[in-house]
């Protein structure tokens, strides 16, 4: 590892060590295996990748990333498939950034000395799943449902409240879009060279997948492609077509392996293997979408990705590689807008949810495992990973690189800066609001057949561009010439009526 040394180095700094992705597709059912399988194959590849097969068996903390499985100990298993009997074992909540809240989690207490060697896993059999149930096979499983976890980290924040979800919004693809509208419009731009730009964007995650080994869909797609709607590439939710949505139907996993520099140099884990995590931050946006104080922008990528850059003592333009949690394209440009980063550069390194795949809240262990590698061919950059969970809700960022970090391995946890920016301009949610309305952001969700129903978000203020925070409510209509309407022209700021029911009319 030219240019890097490993000398002076605190015996209880962080490194990671190992990492292991696997992407599992096999021709007949007969190869099929279940999540704890694919795990436990993870695991092993990371610990290979390692140099040292014997982590396994000295892992004391082993964290799982909650998946759309049943086992109610995961981590427990798999410690006793390794032999790591001191393994403290720990699931997390549902949350995108949960993989990169770990490594925070983890490495703070590595440098603390409260763990020692950290293995962090997930893993998704959803392909095989769906496929099953189409042949009607059963595929055999291990049936765990009576013990619990050590310790469960995170916790379960509400994805969408009662009001919304009686209007319609229930699911990313309901939201997601509907930021989409909401950023075209700050944006100043127009409808059709909006979703120009967005699928030149995604046409450049799709190159970086189609480069990657471990991508689920490495088929290549120019923004064209993306953008025409068509068989195979159906319209979701306008502008989205199917080419711009999270992919979780794939069976993937991927593992990390994090231990103290002391006990990397005692196991013998070869220095050029070795990522150090720099600094690590988290926070949170408004729970509900209805109490954003918009619908474009994120307080909390600005004040926790941000602080991340400090804390490491870099900018943005020091970041030779960058992975922005890439769900759907608003995702990857609020990201960028808060941080300040080019949507002109690379923003991936895996090729993105829809492209490398998504598996459920195990995405960001895929970039980080990517990230290490491509780090460990360009040993003296810096690297940053974010995470999001919920709807541009939930946060987690790191940065990495193969060199070490000169104040030693730095996290925080930024909610309270967050709330304090946020709490005076939170939105009012008019539930029970009817009448004059202005039309703050809105999306055309599409079933088979063509567009069935427009979602709205509202603005109940007499005055919608006046002082004071948004008073927000939601409504939808299923109108033919409304939802044509919407998609060929922008109707963003133009008022309208809610009607008790919550249907729409402009």
């Amino acid at each position: 590892m030219s240019g890097v040394r490993h000398t002076g180095i605190d015996p209880r700094t962080p490194v990671l060590v190992g990492v292991g992705q696997l992407s599992h597709r096999p021709e007949d059912l007969g190869g099929a295996v279940e999540p704890l399988e694919l795990m436990s194959r993870a695991c092993e590849t990371a610990a290979s990748d390692a140099g040292a097969r014997s982590l396994l068996g000295r892992v004391d903390a082993l964290r799982v990333v909650r998946g759309a499985w049943s086992y109610s100990d995961p981590g427990r298993l798999l410690a006793e498939r390794f032999g790591a009997d001191r393994a403290v074992t720990a699931l997390t909540h549902h949350g995108g950034n949960t993989p990169q809240s770990l490594v925070n989690r983890s490495a703070r207490e590595i440098a603390a000395g409260t763990h020692d060697v950290v293995l962090i896993v997930g893993g998704e059999t959803i392909w095989t799943r769906r496929r099953a149930r189409r042949e009607g096979v059963t595929v055999p499983a291990t049936i765990q449902t009576d013990t619990a976890p050590d310790e469960m980290i995170g916790s379960e924040l509400p994805m969408s409240d009662e009001f919304e979800r009686s209007r319609g919004l229930e699911m990313p693809i309901h939201y997601y879009p509907l930021f989409e509208s909401a950023i075209r419009h700050a944006r100043g731009e127009t409808i059709e060279g909006h979703r120009d730009r967005i699928s030149r964007l995604w046409e450049g995650f799709n190159r970086v997948a189609v480069d990657n080994p471990h991508a689920w869909n490495r088929t290549p797609m120019t923004a064209a492609e993306i953008r025409r709607p068509g068989p195979g590439n159906r319209m979701v939710g306008f502008p989205y077509t199917r080419a711009m949505n999270s992919n979780w139907f794939l069976d993937q996993a991927a593992a990390l392996i994090l231990c103290s520099a002391a006990t990397a140099r005692e196991i013998g884990v070869p220095t050029d293997r070795w990522v150090f995590p720099w600094a690590g931050t988290d926070g949170s946006d408004t729970a509900l979408v209805s109490e954003r104080i918009d619908l474009h922008s994120s307080p909390a990528i600005r004040v926790a990705g941000r602080r991340c850059l400090e804390l490491a003592g870099v900018g943005v333009d020091d970041l030779a590689h960058i992975d922005l949690y890439s769900c759907f394209p608003s995702a990857v440009q609020i990201a960028a807008a808060e941080l300040g980063i080019s949507e002109e550069r690379t923003l991936t390194v895996t090729g993105g949810l829809t492209f490398a795949g998504g598996p459920l809240n195990n995405y960001v262990t895929h970039s980080i495992a990517t990230m290490a590698g491509i780090l460990r061919r360009d040993p003296t950059a810096r690297g940053l990973c974010t995470a999001n969970g919920g709807y541009v809700t939930k946060h987690a960022f790191g940065v990495y690189s193969c060199t070490p970090p000169t104040e030693g391995y730095r996290a925080e946890d930024c909610q309270d800066s967050i709330d304090t920016l946020v709490d005076p301009l939170r939105a009012r949610v008019a539930a029970g609001h009817t009448g004059a309305v202005t039309i703050e952001a809105y999306t055309v969700m599409f079933d088979h057949e063509g567009p069935d129903h427009a979602l709205l978000a509202l603005d109940a203020r007499r005055d919608p561009g006046g002082a004071g925070p948004v008073l927000r409510t939601w409504g939808r209509t299923s109108d033919p010439d409304t939802m044509d309407a919407l998609m060929a022209g922008e109707h963003i700021g133009r008022p309208a009526h809610l009607a008790e029911s919550g249907q729409v009319e402009i």
